[in-house]
Formats: structure tokens, sequence, C-alpha cells
């Protein structure tokens, strides 16, 4: 009886413990986010680098070296593709700039606008949809948008200093990964160790597997958006930078759902600089029976079969085989992760789930099994 209450004593005491635990936790959270966010990001990469350090190591000998090779490679090739892209981006926006004027972006408009107004059925037609307050209206908003450019250096810097942050975390634990690991090893009880190695090992692999499958899926929506703007090419879309933007709606995609959507706006941009001025492409429609100048709702369209076909099939079936989840399951903890934290929350869910998933059948293997340790 008094060991019956001992017990009741300590579960009271250890859910007490946990609330405020769990309080403090809520209380600090918004002063160590950004950096919890930063290591979890430095861990994803060195979970993905891992590899090639250690093949490097390997060869070599030489842990700092490895380490140092592999940044280099990688930093050549990001530097590349950034430096590659806005370099055309910007020889393009310097050739439509000497090509259209205010005077010609004004007039353009305006014929524009009178090809969709009189492509509007007669009970849609108003003062406000002339072809002058058309021709007003997006001129201002070209302009603001222009002109709104300038306030995304905020956004960069911010985006450049967590950038550069996860990058010396990243080096740090590629380089000291293994006396982490050796570490955490040591601090596992005897009774425990077989059991805990058996865990950290699974959930390095369920985190290796996830990005696998990821990388993949980025891939497959890389390859789908560069197929389909070569489509949109042969009927005619103007659309230069092709392979650009489908790597950048393939990276993107490792934040699930969004990858293609980043990709539309390059190809928006472009195709509108490239075709302003064409009459074709000015007067284009989509199936024939939509006004879509300058191709904006065609490409907007196979953006979005894109983003159908990677949400519903391509991510479920790749993600969710890589970390032992059921489609049904991936969608539901994307959805989840989604609306509790946005779009950083998906990119979480998954591998979250999936560590969960490890540590409970860790944890029921030792329920079943305890009479034998």
């Amino acid at each position: 009886m008094i060991n019956q209450q001992i017990n009741y004593i300590q579960q009271i005491y250890r859910i007490i413990l946990t609330l405020i635990a769990i309080w403090f936790i809520n209380l600090i959270w918004p002063f160590i986010s950004d950096v919890i966010l930063m290591l979890v990001f430095a861990f994803l990469f060195t979970t993905l680098l891992l590899s090639s350090v250690d093949t490097f190591e390997r060869k070599i000998g030489n842990r700092g070296l490895s380490v140092l090779g592999v940044v280099i490679i990688l930093l050549t090739s990001i530097s590349t593709f950034i430096g590659s892209f806005i370099s055309q981006i910007s020889i393009q926006a310097q050739e439509f700039s000497e090509r259209v004027d205010q005077a010609t972006m004004m007039s353009e408009f305006k014929s524009l606008g009178d090809k969709m107004t009189s492509a509007m059925p007669s009970f849609m037609k108003s003062e406000e949809s002339s072809s002058d307050y058309l021709a007003n209206k997006l001129t201002e908003v070209t302009q603001s948008v222009l002109g709104s450019l300038g306030s995304l250096v905020s956004i960069v810097g911010n985006f450049m200093f967590i950038a550069i942050m996860v990058f010396i975390f990243t080096i740090i634990l590629l380089s000291e990964y293994h006396k982490f690991k050796k570490v955490l090893v040591n601090s596992i009880p005897n009774k425990f160790f077989e059991l805990g190695l058996k865990l950290i090992y699974n959930i390095e692999k369920s985190v290796s597997s996830y990005l696998r499958g990821q990388f993949l899926s980025a891939a497959s929506v890389g390859g789908m958006s560069i197929a389909g703007l070569l489509l949109l090419n042969f009927f005619g879309a103007n659309i230069t930078l092709v392979i650009f933007i489908g790597i950048i709606a393939g990276l993107a995609n490792l934040i699930p759902l969004v990858g293609p959507f980043v990709g539309m706006i390059p190809a928006l941009l472009i195709a509108f600089m490239n075709n302003l001025g064409n009459d074709a492409a000015t007067s284009h429609m989509f199936l024939g029976t939509i006004p879509s100048p300058f191709f904006c709702i065609d490409i907007i369209f196979m953006f979005l079969i894109v983003q159908q076909i990677e949400g519903n099939l391509i991510t479920p079936a790749l993600v969710g085989k890589s970390v032992g989840l059921h489609p049904m399951l991936v969608m539901i903890v994307l959805l989840i992760g989604g609306t509790l934290l946005g779009p950083l929350g998906m990119l979480f869910a998954v591998p979250a789930t999936g560590v969960i998933k490890v540590i409970i059948k860790e944890i029921a293997f030792v329920r079943k099994n305890a009479h034998l340790l």
C-alpha cells in the first residue's frame, strides 16, 4: 500500500515537472525559435553532406580538409548557378528596358485593354472596364511592382544572415559529427546501450531517407516544369531560361507544395518581358476561349498541374515510402504542419513524424521486452 502511494506521488511529481517544462519552453520559445530553426536546418544539411565528407576523409585521411573540399564544391556550384541566373535575367531586363519605354508600355497596355474589353460579355462592360482605365491600372501596377523591389533588400539581408549562420553550424556539425555522436552514445546507460544505438541509427536512417525522397520529388518537379515550359514554347510562349526556372522550381519544392509557384514567378516575368509588343502573344487565347496575354494563364495552369501531381502523387508516394509512412498519413501531417507553422511546418512535418514513429516503435519494443532487460 505504501509503495503504491509512493508510485502515485512520483507520477504526480513527474506530471508537475513536465507541465513546468512545457510552460518554460513556451515562455522562452520566441527568443530561441530562430536558433532552433537554424540548428534543425544545419542538421538536415549535415545529414545530406555527411556521406560525401566521410568518403573524402577515407581517401585523404583528414576530416578538416574533407569538410573544406565538400563545402568549396557546394559553394562553387551554388554561386555559379545563382550568378549565371542573375546575369541572364539582368541581360533580359536591360534589353527590355532599352526596347520598351513608359510610352510604349502604356500603348501596349491600351491595346491589351481594348482586346480584353472586346472579349468581355456586354453585361460585364462598364466605365472601369474601358481600355484607358485598364491601361492606367496595368501601368500603375507594373511601376508599383518595379518600385517595390527595393523593399526586398531587408528580406534578402535577413535571409543571408540566416543562411550564413546555418552554413557555419553545418561546418561545425560536419567537422565534429562523429565526436558528438560518440559523446551521445557514451551517455547511454549500459542497460539500454544496444537499444540506444539502434534508436540513433534508425533516426539517422529515417532522416536521410526523407531527404533522399525530397530530392527525388524536387527532381521530378524540376523535370515536369522544364517539360511544361518547353511545351508552351512549342506553341509560341517564347520563354527563355527554361532550365534555370525548372531548377528553381525543383529546389524550392523542398518546402512542400511551394516550389512550383516559386518557379511560376520568373516564368511570368520573362514571358512578359519577351512578349510585350508581340501582337500574337498579346492576343493569345487560352484553350481558344479565354484571353491569356503573354501566355500568363497558360503558364499558371501548367504550374498548377505540376503542383497537383507533386502534391497528390509524387510527394506522398516518394517521401512516404522513404520514411515508411502511408501516403494518406503524409498528406495529413503535411496539412497539420502547414496549419500550425506554415511552409516551415510542412517542411518538418514528415521527418518529425518519421522520427516520432521510430521512437514510439522502440518504446513499444522496450515495454514488450522489459522483463529481459
